[in-house]
């Protein structure tokens, strides 16, 4: 099992986001909480947050109380067992995509409101997997769509035993207001208001063995969700050095890539090319990082859109406000009014 630190660092919304699928089911939600061990007082208190440890417990208080893996809510229930059902029968497979392929034959069986399996391809030796609730009127949080992405990204790194750089992470809704916490559950590219939920990873991710025993599996499955709420103590990749390193700089004056290239002591070819093999380039990198700044700036600083798109590195307010109705689907207008 995974050392789950005490610290708290979960945010409150998902304690109401957690128990809202099984108290629409008729169950107390005071009674779910007092299953994990969480006070019901601290429902509600944004700066009350939580640890692993406990989302842990108060995912499996409902799971237990609902019978359903999705917590109550999906349209259409998944019965309790069935992911363990489907990590058994895929752990003998050679390969990770064989894995990816075989998670989507279970669940295309035994769940009705899940759209799940390779699908479209990229021209950059990409490929998308999908994962995506056909009816998501329940899930008014995302909580469950937040988990199934998580749940195949992180049992994939595990089987693998290694941390893969997923390229980019896909979600059909808008941005939600706890989107910061979205940067530490899932380290890729994200993008929102798209027509599916899933992710995108290099095809060379597909071959790599399967390195976990039916040993580990069991433990693996006893602890659930505890190893796929886990997050990440570290991500090596470049893409992730290079995004450390962009962004203690001004915005406004990041390096190119031969300038990079001179920093991190590489060629620019080596550069691109160890970025390609992540799903990613460098542009992306600035994008994203542009993208999250602004959003959080217009979220909580009282500045004009001019002042937002010059700290953000855009030379003219007009390419900026494109540029954020692009990332959001909302003028930057429509997203602070």
């Amino acid at each position: 099992m995974p050392d789950l630190k005490p610290k708290a660092h979960i945010a409150n919304h998902y304690l109401l986001a957690s128990v809202r699928g099984a108290e629409q089911q008729g169950f107390d939600r005071n009674d779910l909480l007092a299953g994990a061990g969480i006070p019901p007082e601290w429902l509600n208190k944004p700066g009350q947050l939580i640890t692993e440890k406990q989302l842990t417990r108060l995912i499996k208080s409902v799971w237990r109380a609902t019978r359903d893996e999705f917590m109550g809510l999906s349209t259409d229930r998944c019965k309790n067992g069935t992911f363990a059902l489907m990590a058994d029968y895929c752990l003998g497979s050679a390969s990770l995509g064989a894995v990816l392929r075989k998670s989507a034959r279970v669940y295309n069986i035994a769940c009705n409101n899940l759209n799940i399996g390779f699908d479209k391809s990229d021209s950059k030796r990409l490929v998308f997997f999908c994962l995506s609730l056909k009816d998501s009127s329940r899930d008014t949080d995302h909580m469950l769509q937040e988990f199934l992405l998580l749940m195949w990204q992180r049992f994939a790194c595990w089987l693998v035993d290694q941390q893969i750089p997923f390229a980019t992470t896909l979600f059909n809704y808008p941005a939600p207001p706890h989107v910061a916490e979205y940067r530490a559950m899932f380290p890729t590219e994200l993008r929102f208001d798209e027509t599916v939920c899933g992710f995108y990873l290099h095809e060379k991710y597909l071959q790599l063995p399967i390195t976990r025993s039916e040993s580990e599996l069991e433990v693996f499955l006893k602890e659930a969700p505890a190893f796929i709420l886990h997050r990440p103590d570290h991500d090596d990749s470049l893409r992730n050095r290079i995004r450390a390193m962009l962004a203690r700089q001004s915005l406004q004056d990041m390096p190119n890539l031969n300038e990079l290239a001179q920093i991190l002591h590489m060629t620019p070819r080596s550069i691109g090319r160890r970025l390609q093999e992540e799903g990613t380039s460098l542009r992306n990198i600035k994008t994203s990082l542009r993208r999250e700044y602004a959003i959080k700036l217009m979220s909580t600083e009282n500045l004009t859109v001019a002042d937002v798109s010059e700290r953000v590195g855009f030379s003219e307010t007009a390419s900026f406000c494109r540029a954020f109705k692009r990332w959001t689907g909302k003028s930057p207008s429509q997203w602070s009014g």
